[in-house]
């Protein structure tokens, strides 16, 4: 079973836009959302709603490489943002 198994083809969608991230270079809307999927996820748990979302969006905009560095930071504490 894979960490996104609940993510169908029917649910896999493009992140829609965001206005505060205008410019083509979508790497801080990337961060952001995972960064605010993190703090639904702790304040909420991952099947809440809003915090499926934030986890849409940056599971179809932030390169797989980067969201597995994340977890590993998360995981061993070491992460720079604030959850």
């Amino acid at each position: 079973m894979t960490k996104f198994s609940n993510i169908t083809e029917d649910t896999w969608t493009t992140a829609p836009h965001d206005p505060r991230f205008p410019n083509q270079n979508q790497t801080r809307y990337c961060y952001q959302s995972f960064v605010d999927f993190q703090r639904c996820k702790k304040k909420h748990n991952e099947n809440y709603e809003a915090c499926q979302y934030f986890k849409r969006v940056y599971t179809s905009i932030c390169p797989n490489a980067w969201v597995e560095k994340w977890d590993g930071q998360i995981e061993a504490g070491t992460f720079a943002g604030r959850i």
